[in-house]
């Protein structure tokens, strides 16, 4: 079953994808949650016409998110967090935490943009934190945990 997302969907596909999914998934699913439509030939012309009028605006946006990703490289993020014995957390550091952080400078990104690799941190170390600003623009974001002064 041919499908067009109308938003960006987790391990699936971004807004305005042409996606052939399983019958099941499409049916009683995305098209009833309204995360798409039924690619019909009449919906790909109109998503034709629409992304024809869109590019010069995604020109723009593309702009904008490669200035926000030279400004987040340049910063080093530190997180402190309470530490047990050791090495150990208590709780973790995850994308909150790392949105929180980017704020705290002056930058906001939506912590659903925000991948920190393995999920959840629960030991002190450095870490790859992945930020997609745009479908084309990804930024990959060094995170170190400290421990927390007692």
């Amino acid at each position: 079953m041919e499908i067009i997302l109308k938003q960006d969907i987790e391990n699936l596909g971004f807004k305005d994808d042409i996606l052939t999914v399983k019958n099941g998934y499409g049916r009683n699913y995305l098209i009833p949650q309204g995360f798409a439509v039924l690619a019909t030939t009449s919906a790909k012309k109109v998503l034709a016409e629409t992304l024809k009028q869109r590019a010069f605006k995604e020109e723009k946006l593309i702009k904008d998110a490669t200035k926000i990703a030279d400004k987040i490289k340049e910063f080093e993020i530190k997180i402190a967090a309470k530490t047990g014995d050791g090495s150990k957390l208590f709780g973790s550091v995850n994308n909150a935490n790392v949105a929180e952080t980017l704020a705290a400078l002056g930058q906001e990104v939506d912590k659903k943009y925000i991948k920190v690799e393995g999920g959840n941190i629960k030991r002190l170390g450095k870490y790859n934190a992945t930020i997609r600003l745009h479908r084309e623009v990804i930024v990959e974001l060094p995170i170190e945990i400290v421990a927390e002064a007692k």
